[in-house]
């Protein structure tokens, strides 16, 4: 009787534990989470010794460098001449205190100093002033600015600062400059979480299609004199040769001053972006002339680099241009005469891309510069650096070595500091002649203690883009316990472009765009592809969906998927998943909402869903202008709202309450048709951030968990705490 009775108790204890065994086999283990955080990027990096050498040059034969060691940080000094190398603890021991290249505080906040360090210029009450450095005195230089009508105004749309966008004269004593008329521009509205009223932010914003853009009158200001000269010319477009913004470090982009200071040379671009028109004003009389005139089909774009210098230059001393244009499908050089506006001839030619012109030796008539996709065999990405004269001639590879190259140039450009490496072998630094010619080592970097962690490099592909001929590119990562035998989730991280693509740099990184690394070690196959659509290639490549912003390269990301499920059977195609920020999560949930039948689960962060929402900066560069059309406009087909009642899979919307880059109210009109259409979906709001919380640990863990639950159907690890940078 009583084993009768123990019966149902047994039964009992055995269904409990089976379900705790269940329920343990199907939860991802905390110690599972602790191996992926140390696969996050400011993990890795403090494992990686002896690398990012980035030289800081003193003249045209030493440079100071600091390096990464086992024992802390130490700085090298290095004589190029002398062949030698000094290390140090200490950098104001090794180079002197007045040689660091800390500038002295000029004691204004947002300011610009002057090439001779004297002055300092920065923005008041709309108006430009200038401080003396040395004695503090403040001097007005303009009187009449006022709200939205103010001086030398640094607002982009997605950014904007109190700091003063100019050009100085090599001389220090002239400012080119502009007056930005604002008014009649409305205002974008952010509301600041705080303990009891919220406070408003506001500021310009035109969006694509808006009557009342930002228009630049452009003036030059003598500071002995105090004049004011306005440029005898109609007011500009804010718009600028290449991809993104006003400003390049601290100088105004598209503007370049003659070495004496009488003229300067500027490049107006037409709203459309597809005009672009080169002009030399006299910085006296304020006559401007128009020098050379290109007009594009698409969209002009003077490097293929975003935020880089365009690759323009007017020659004063031999009235020469040097130009970049894709003209015949390719970004290549040419050579202009000044005065007649006349092509001269032109200098690189091919089924290759110039990047960067570092160097021009107007004496010696040659151009040094980087680019890609020249060298037979190698990874079209990959930089490299060349010579090259002014007539075509002599056309010559600085850089042997079949990886990717960062060049740093002395100022004399009698050396340069090559740093290469590829995805799998880390960097190496060494000093080379400006013939190409290596004159000693400098580091190499040393990634012993990430082997020994089990970290793996990122495997290269290739594979066809959707018309099945092309070919694209792509980085794989797997976590560092893979088994062939076993079946994945895929996760495709996205950028679609068309200002840079997903992988964005080719050269050796312990942690890849997105905390990729980080996400396949939790037992994910993570995927990188760079589509239709991303620079770097052919001009039919880079506008390839032009005006098609829905696109997003997303055929191309579904085609490469494809090919490698067919190639490596431990890829699980039925179990597909997308994340991406700004641009890719836009990408993102275009892809949930595109193709539903593919991919099943997406987390889509700060995404521009709308482009007719974003700043007018991008969308009629990528999408055109906004023209009406019988249905609608010639936005309607690229905002994601219009394609809600799709959505099938699980799909994680985030966004930063003040995100001044991408406005939160293209999510909110995503949010709002979601919920019309009666679909399951999560959203999670970043009080007070702006646009860069991707990487916040909160949201790398919750964007981890969702792909645990939702792609690889187990249970995360309960509210497991990433610590931060």
């Amino acid at each position: 009787m009583y084993f009768l009775r123990l019966i149902p108790l047994l039964l009992f204890v055995s269904i409990g534990f089976l379900q705790t065994l269940n329920a343990q086999s199907d939860t991802l283990s905390a110690e599972t989470y602790e191996r992926a955080e140390q696969m996050l990027s400011w993990n890795l990096e403090e494992k990686v010794f002896r690398d990012k050498v980035t030289p800081n040059w003193l003249d045209d034969t030493r440079f100071w460098y600091s390096a990464h060691m086992r024992e802390g940080e130490m700085f090298v000094l290095v004589d190029a001449e002398a062949e030698t190398k000094t290390s140090s603890e200490n950098l104001t021991a090794l180079i002197g205190a007045e040689k660091t290249g800390q500038e002295a505080d000029p004691g204004v906040e947002n300011g610009m100093l002057s090439p001779n360090k004297k002055w300092v210029a920065y923005r008041e009450d709309w108006n430009l002033w200038v401080k003396d450095v040395e004695t503090g005195n403040a001097i007005q230089l303009t009187e009449d600015g006022s709200e939205d009508h103010g001086y030398a105004t640094h607002n982009d749309g997605w950014r904007h600062t109190e700091k003063p966008v100019i050009s100085w004269s090599p001389d220090s004593r002239k400012i080119a400059t502009y007056r930005m008329d604002e008014r009649g521009v409305k205002d974008a509205v952010l509301w600041e979480t705080a303990d009891k009223h919220p406070v408003a932010h506001t500021w310009p914003l035109a969006l694509p299609g808006d009557s009342a853009v930002p228009m630049m009158e452009r003036i030059i200001i003598d500071l002995e004199s105090n004049k004011i000269t306005r440029l005898q010319a109609e007011k500009d477009h804010q718009r600028y040769s290449n991809c993104c913004g006003s400003m390049r470090g601290d100088r105004w982009a598209d503007v370049r001053w003659s070495n004496n200071g009488e003229q300067v040379a500027f490049v107006s671009v037409s709203r459309d972006y597809k005009e672009a028109t080169l002009k030399v004003a006299d910085a006296s009389t304020g006559k401007v002339t128009e020098v050379l005139h290109e007009r594009d089909e698409f969209f002009f774009e003077s490097n293929l680099v975003y935020m880089q210098e365009p690759n323009w230059h007017y020659l004063f001393e031999s009235d020469e241009v040097i130009w970049f244009s894709r003209r015949d499908n390719w970004g290549h050089l040419y050579l202009y005469d000044g005065q007649s506006g006349e092509l001269k001839n032109q200098i690189t030619s091919g089924d290759w891309n110039v990047i960067n012109i570092k160097h021009i030796d107007e004496e010696e008539r040659t151009i040094y510069f980087t680019g890609v996709g020249r060298e037979e065999g190698q990874d079209p990405y990959q930089h490299n650096f060349y010579s090259v004269n002014f007539d075509g001639s002599r056309l010559t590879l600085l850089t042997e070595e079949r990886f990717d190259h960062s060049i740093s140039l002395s100022p004399g450009a009698n050396y340069f500091v090559d740093v290469y490496s590829d995805f799998q072998t880390p960097e190496v630094a060494v000093l080379k002649n400006i013939n190409g010619e290596k004159i000693m080592s400098l580091e190499q970097a040393d990634i012993s203690d990430l082997e020994e962690m089990g970290w793996r490099a990122p495997e290269p592909f290739t594979v066809k883009a959707r018309d099945g001929e092309t070919d694209i590119y792509g980085i794989m990562l797997l976590p560092s316990s893979f088994d062939p035998d076993k079946k994945y989730p895929i996760i495709n991280r996205i950028y679609p472009g068309p200002q840079v693509g997903s992988i964005r740099t080719r050269s050796f990184s312990a942690g890849r765009n997105g905390e990729a690394q980080a996400l396949a070690e939790l037992g994910f196959v993570v995927v990188l592809i760079d589509g239709l659509g991303s620079p770097f290639r052919s001009k039919d490549f880079h506008t390839a969906w032009y005006g098609n912003m829905e696109d997003n390269g997303l055929p191309d990301q579904i085609a490469g998927i494809k090919q490698l499920a067919e190639r490596h059977d431990f890829i699980d195609i039925d179990r597909v998943g997308m994340y991406g920020h700004s641009g890719g999560g836009y990408a993102t949930a275009s892809a949930l909402l595109q193709y539903p039948e593919f991919f099943n689960v997406g987390v889509s962060s700060a995404g521009n869903h709308d482009n007719a929402g974003y700043t007018y900066y991008w969308g009629e560069k990528y999408q055109g202008l906004l023209k009406e059309t019988e249905d609608g406009n010639t936005y309607e087909s690229q905002a994601n709202q219009n394609y809600a009642e799709n959505l099938e899979g699980k799909l994680l919307i985030t966004y930063g309450t003040m995100d001044d880059n991408v406005h939160p109210n293209m999510t909110m009109l995503l949010v709002d048709e979601l919920i019309r259409h009666n679909k399951d979906f999560d959203l999670l709001a970043f009080p007070n951030r702006d646009h860069g919380y991707s990487t916040e640990p909160y949201h790398v863990r919750r964007t981890w968990d969702y792909f645990v639950e939702h792609l690889m159907g187990k249970v995360p690890a309960k509210e497991f705490l990433i610590e931060g940078k």
